[in-house]
Order: structure tokens, then sequence, then C-alpha cells
């Protein structure tokens, strides 16, 4: 026993210390929030009577709790589901430890249109209900065991806003990072491989150190590149930096010698260590993900990762994680990649926004390519209160905290700037679409930029404006074998392909024919709204799964395609018919279990033995 409490005590002070030294603590927050929905004069203030508020813990989405009705304002379009207008509080204690630092909250996202206080201070709004955000606490903080209260409003109240399911609330996680007066800016590092090959790698790490204060100071930055083992295999020492300005750049490379690659098959993962010193103290420790891969898109020959050839085989995706809702669940999350993975899918689509942090921390580990979106519109919308009201004034630091929360990811390999853009014929079209890429190559140079295009002939303006790297083609698929003639010389990826529809289980004869939607409808969906698994059915804008694979397949330069969709998700039910609540596009049904076609592309993508019987055939 006394052997026992030696230990735990040298324990205890071993993390303390091992605390103390890093310089940076980052607590979850999510835990201990009152929530009131409906509006609330002066939800900020302090000493509002909040005693009968909902105790819930984070991350929460009100609207999945709600009934539907398609007499809900977002329509069975937007899932059917109730929005409005609710508030989140939360008490908590600053220790006196913190009293000379720097407190920080940070929302990976909040939909939508978020007001957040500190003790009755405005600390700002945002509009897009996918973005993540941070704000400096440390200004309004109290001490000495004074309680602080952050207060949060959301409205979702101005619907329809969404073409599908958003979900409302503060549906993904919260942070609170304590850092000293100098460290490393929130998304403060950005590493990069200018030259990879099977000998060495050569790696490139800018680190944005941020001061509080404008006294001069010295301070010593080390770089440790760790592998996946944890063996250190590069170091890197920048010495007497000076610090002045609120934000100061420092560039460090290294040579990674005999690289593992990341890859689709084999995602290795290095980590890179910073530490800032002062006087040989550490003020500052910050971790960067570290992917080495190099990769490729050739007009003629496709896509190639590390050198080989191989096709971009992808879902696009809805955030929401059915019946669960829009509230992130990191297991719930990984199960969808661990299914879609079994099939032999090896990328994904963030249709049509930023993504959840979680997915892109899966996506690396688990080895998946991403075509990391940003917006559904631009500044002509698509339903009446969607992102176009906000996208003058918010486009720019929306899409910089985009790339700058997302460039380190070894799985993110393209950008997209909009999806099906209703100004594609339009000249505004030519004009945004330079400014996106150009916000796009301020930041980022190692990922090329598409646009998904509904409309990709060359009166297409977006295609016209020289800003994408590669051409997108939503569906078209039988003008695809001649893309070149069109677009010689171009990059071409199927940036969203297929719209097919099933329900798991139903097998409607003659399944022989193919049928379009929505041109006959009521030939399409049964009574108790089902239709045919047999892959007959489908959009009339799109194909079969088969009829686009056999193009994608026969042609090496169409790099690949973005299946609509891998899961069925909540929103816009295809073909409509209320009550139907989800899509039917899913290669996946809302709970998980794979629809019939799932066997198809699985015998075809993996090198897996694959037998599955359907209850019929025919001669």
């Amino acid at each position: 026993m006394k052997n026992l409490c030696i230990l735990l005590c040298f324990t205890v002070l071993y993390f303390n210390s091992s605390a103390q030294d890093t310089g940076r603590k980052t607590e979850n927050f999510n835990q201990n929030w009152l929530f009131h929905l409906g509006n609330v004069n002066n939800g900020q203030d302090i000493n509002i009577d909040d005693a009968n508020w909902r105790k819930l813990n984070l991350p929460h989405d009100w609207s999945i709790e709600g009934e539907f009705s398609k007499y809900n304002p977002a329509t069975p379009e937007g899932g059917a589901l109730p929005g409005g207008i609710a508030w989140y509080r939360k008490d908590f204690l600053i220790p006196n430890a913190d009293k000379n630092k720097l407190v920080y909250i940070g929302f990976d996202g909040v939909y939508q249109k978020s007001d957040v206080w500190i003790n009755g201070h405005h600390l700002g709004f945002r509009p897009n209900g996918y973005i993540s955000f941070q704000y400096d606490l440390s200004p309004y903080l109290k001490f000495d065991g004074q309680k602080n209260t952050i207060a949060v409003k959301v409205d979702n109240a101005s619907q329809p806003n969404s073409r599908w399911y958003s979900g409302s609330g503060i549906y993904r996680n919260v942070w609170l990072t304590t850092t000293n007066s100098v460290a490393i800016n929130h998304w403060g590092t950005f590493v990069s491989t200018p030259k990879v090959n099977q000998q060495l790698a050569q790696v490139s790490l800018k680190v944005c150190v941020k001061q509080n204060g404008s006294v001069l100071q010295h301070v010593d930055l080390t770089s440790r590149i760790y592998n996946a083992e944890g063996k250190l295999i590069a170091t890197k020492t920048t010495a007497n930096v000076s610090i002045k300005d609120s934000l100061t750049t420092v560039s460090q490379n290294f040579d990674v010698v005999k690289p593992v690659l990341w890859s689709v098959d084999k995602p290795y993962l290095y980590k890179i260590i910073t530490k800032v010193l002062n006087k040989q103290a550490v003020v500052d420790q910050y971790e960067t993900r570290l992917g080495i891969r190099y990769f490729n898109f050739d007009a003629d020959k496709g896509f190639s990762l590390n050198g080989k050839p191989m096709k971009i085989l992808g879902v696009c995706d809805h955030h929401d994680l059915g019946s669960l809702g829009a509230a992130i669940n990191y297991r719930a999350l990984e199960r969808q990649l661990q299914i879609l993975k079994a099939m032999g899918c090896n990328a994904i689509r963030t249709s049509h926004n930023p993504p959840a942090p979680e997915l892109l921390d899966l996506t690396d580990q688990l080895g998946f390519i991403v075509m990391d979106e940003a917006f559904d519109c631009w500044q002509k919308g698509k339903v009446k209160y969607d992102y176009h009201l906000y996208f003058n004034a918010w486009h720019k630091r929306d899409l910089e905290d985009q790339v700058l929360r997302d460039r380190n990811h070894p799985s993110v390999m393209m950008w997209s700037i909009g999806n099906e853009i209703p100004q594609q014929s339009d000249t505004s079209g030519f004009r945004i679409a330079r400014e996106l890429a150009n916000i796009i190559h301020n930041l980022d140079t190692t990922r090329p930029i598409t646009a998904a295009n509904n409309n990709p002939d060359t009166r297409n303006q977006i295609i016209k404006s020289g800003a994408v790297d590669l051409v997108g083609y939503n569906y078209h698929h039988s003008d695809l074998p001649h893309f070149h003639d069109r677009y010689p010389g171009k990059k071409f990826i199927g940036t969203e392909t297929t719209s097919a529809l099933e329900t798991r289980g139903i097998y409607d004869m003659p399944s022989d024919s193919i049928r379009r939607w929505p041109t006959k409808d009521a030939a399409l969906m049964n009574a108790d709204f089902t239709v045919s698994a047999y892959d007959n059915v489908s959009a009339d804008w799109g194909s079969t799964h088969e009829e686009t694979w056999k193009v994608i397949k026969k042609y090496d330069f169409l790099s690949g395609m973005f299946i609509w969709t891998g899961f069925d998700y909540l929103g816009e039910p295809t073909p409509y018919r209320w009550p139907a609540r989800s899509s039917y596009f899913g290669i996946v049904d809302l709970a998980g279990f794979p629809k019939d076609v799932y066997y198809m592309y699985q015998s075809e993508w993996t090198k897996t033995p694959v037998l599955h019987i359907f209850p019929h055939w025919n001669s």
C-alpha cells in the first residue's frame, strides 16, 4: 500500500509538471450547459433567472428532438423538423493561476447565426452554421472564485435555409484553450512536403507565433518529427526569434529519410511537436499532424497517389447521422466510414460545406481522399434564407478559416469552391471563382481547386475563369467519354455522379427496365413509400450505378467519381411524397445497413470475393 501511494503521488506530480511545461491547456467544454428553446430577452444577462432551463451536455441538436411535419418551415426538403431560436448558457470558474494567461473558447460548429457573450460582453456573430471559430475571453474574465457566464444565442428561425436537414444548435464540440501571452496562433502551423520520393521527403513547416503585447521578446522555436511508433526522426531549432509584432511567422525545413508514405491502403501518420521556449522555459507546445504523400492529376492518365495510378472511388455525404440528427458523434461517424471502406470506397466529398473536424481526423487515420467543399451557393441563393444572404460579407472569412483549419490533413487533396452554383452561366461566376481561388492560393498552393458543375458545357463561366484546376462534372455521364473534345488538355473529376434510388429489401419486377424520376414518379414509388432495389431507378439528371461506373471505369482520363450518396440522409426525399422524410440515394440506408448495390461496388472496388444473392433473377 505504501509503494502504491508513492507511485500515485509521483504520477500526479508527473502529469501536473507535464501540463505546466507545455504552456498550453485545451479542455473539452461540452459538459453542464443550460438550454432554453425559444427566444429570451437579454438571455446574455449574467443575472437572468435560468434555474428552470434544461441541463444538458453538448453536442446538441434540438431539431431532431422535435416532431416531423410537412408544415414545419424547413419543409420536407429541409428535413420537416422544427427550427426556431434557442439559448445556451454555462457558468464556470477560471483558476487564479491563469490570471496572466489568454483564455479562448472555440466552437467547431453552431447551426446557425450564433451570437456569443461572456459576462454580458458580446464576442461576435457568425452566420455560417458549418464553420469553426474561436473567441478570446481574456479581457472579460473574473477570478478569485467568481463565476463566469458564457451565453450563446442560436437563430435557426428563418427557414427554409437549407436543401437538406441541417439540425439546430451547438451541434459540434466546444473547447476551452489557455495559453501564455506568447504562443502559437490558432490553426497556426502549416506543414507541406514540397519534394517526396521513396528515399527522401522534404518537409516544410511554417509556424505563426502570436504575442499579446508589443514588448520585444526573443524566443527559440524547436520542432521535432516523430514517426507513428513514437521515434524521434528529425529536429529543427530556430534560435533567437524576435517577437514584437502581434504575429510572426517562422519557417523550418526538415529531411525525412526513407519516409513511410501515407496512402489509402496504409494511412501512416507522423506528428510534429513544436515548442516555444523563452530563456529555456517552455511557454507553448503545439502538435501538427503530418502525412507524407504526393499525388497528381493528369489530363490523360487520371489520378495517381505516390506515383501509382488509381481511381478515386468516392461518395458524397451530408453531415447528419440519420436518427441521431446532426450532433457530432465520433463512433457513429467512424462506423459510417468503416462501412464505406469495406465497400472499397476510398474518397469522401464533404457535401456541401466544411465538415466536423472529427471527419478529417478519421479520414486521415482510415485512409480516405477528401474533397473539402466550402459553399452550396454564392450571391444567388437556392432557398429563401440560405447563405447567399451572407456571402458578400462573410465568404472571405469563412473560406480562410476553413483552409487554415483543414490544410494540414493529408487526406484533403482537393478544395471545392462550390456546388451547382446558380452563377455558372453568369459573368459574376467568372469573377467570384477567381476571387475564391485567390483566397485559397494565399493560404495553400499544394492542392488543386475544383467546383461541382451541373452545367459543365463551354458556356460555364466558372470553368472559363481558369480558377479551377480540375473540371468538375455533376452527372452528364453520357458526355464523359467526350470530355476532351469539349475541354482539350484539361483534367477531370466526377464531383457528383449517379443519383440512383433504392430501398433496401424491395424488389419490383421487371428488374431489367430502367426508369427515371421525376417523369414517371407514380411508377417509381410504391404505396408504402418504397422504391425497387434492383438498380433500375434513377433521377432523370443522373443514372443508375452501373451506367456511370461502366463509363468511369473504362477511361483512364476520368480520374474518379463521387457518388450521390454514400448514406441516405434526412431531408430532400426523392422521389418526393410526404411523409417520406429522407433521400433514397444512399448506397447504405439511414441505419447503416447496405443496400444490394453496395455489393456490386464491393465486387468491383475490392479484391474481396463477393457472393450476394438476390431473391430473384431472370434468364
